[in-house]
């Protein structure tokens, strides 16, 4: 070889090292991230077809799979103080714990009712792990999208149509959009998704886990379930549960001064207290409920809180103001920076510490 094929060789290397290494920074994290899904309906409609792990791995397939370390996968046709909690979160916690996964630190990534399923592993999993001679995971905070930690009002009118308790057109239509026709019994975690319900599961962990929140705020379903959610929603749960208010009332905004779609004015329906530790980050009228958590640009969003510790780092977007109009049609907002060419998913992936 001669030398000038040698140069360009090991240039070619270099270039080539340099490449790899800065893709392998991008995509390390401090903390590692594990999966917790949302509701599953078709496995509702098809319990003993079910296969619960495959699920799992489909639900995140858009963005989130290739970026996490592990998942927590459960069945929708079960409980979440029952079988979710005995047969499918506590062994991968047994697992989790054995593997040191979490020694420095893990961040949970949840989806909807995935949200609920964080909140009983952070009250309970602690004790859990002790009393069988197991370390604790070090659970650092949940990211949680479009949480259903609050409920959501179409479980309770799902629960009250498919037990026969009250049917009408509009439920039957809402509940096909949400739910799909083959769903014909209330079962498994239907009923945990009650608003009363649901936020009577590990309401008060002890442990001080910072929860995050990212709120969608946009239109499905051709607006039919959104009539019966209390205030602003995403057309399956209602900002009462996405933001992490303590109460179930009809909110507009996670913040008093901004609205969803981000323009800076009081807001005077806004959440007044949230559930403990749990701190709006993200908002968005552009997103709806199972849009959030996948891959697709949707458009910009702005934030309720910024800048929220988490294990000692700072974890917040970079944002910028615009104003539109001129005089009275002057209108100012406030949008997290390069929202209108990444995935909601993507912003909220780039600042987990």
């Amino acid at each position: 070889m001669n030398n000038n094929k040698r140069t360009h060789t090991l240039k070619y290397l270099l270039c080539a090292g340099l490449a790899a290494l800065m893709s392998f920074s991008a995509a390390s994290k401090d903390h590692k991230i594990i999966l917790i899904h949302g509701l599953q309906v078709s496995q509702i409609t098809n319990k003993s077809g079910s296969d619960v792990v495959n699920d799992g791995e489909t639900y995140w397939q858009t963005y989130w799979n290739n970026r996490a370390d592990e998942r927590i996968d459960w069945p929708a046709y079960e409980r979440v103080e029952g079988k979710i909690a005995t047969d499918w979160v506590w062994p991968k916690l047994k697992q989790l714990s054995r593997s040191n996964l979490c020694a420095d630190g893990c961040v949970l990534v949840t989806h909807s009712t995935g949200d609920l399923i964080a909140r009983h592993i952070i009250d309970n999993q602690a004790n859990w792990l002790e009393n069988a001679g197991l370390t604790p995971l070090n659970i650092v905070a949940t990211f949680d999208l479009a949480g259903a930690g609050g409920g959501s009002e179409l479980a309770d009118i799902a629960v009250s149509a498919l037990t026969g308790a009250a049917w009408n057109f509009a439920v039957d239509a809402a509940l096909k959009w949400w739910l799909g026709s083959d769903v014909t019994e209330a079962v498994g975690v239907l009923h945990d998704l009650k608003v009363n319900n649901a936020r009577k599961i590990s309401p008060f962990p002890d442990a001080r886990t910072p929860r995050l929140r990212f709120v969608a705020d946009g239109n499905a379903y051709l607006g039919l379930t959104g009539g019966f959610l209390k205030g602003n929603d995403d057309s399956v749960v209602a900002s009462h549960s996405s933001c992490g208010a303590s109460s179930a009332k009809s909110f507009g905004s996670c913040s008093s001064s901004i609205d969803t779609n981000g323009q800076l004015k009081s807001q005077g329906d806004a959440v007044n207290s949230f559930m403990p530790y749990h701190y709006p980050m993200m908002m968005s009228d552009s997103y709806s409920h199972n849009e959030i958590h996948n891959a697709q640009r949707k458009g910009n969003v702005t934030i309720a809180m910024n800048n929220i510790n988490v294990d000692g780092q700072n974890v917040g977007f970079n944002t910028f103001d615009k104003t539109t109009g001129t005089w009275f049609w002057k209108k100012h907002y406030r949008y997290i920076k390069d929202s209108n060419t990444q995935s909601a998913s993507a912003l909220i992936y780039n600042v987990i510490p």
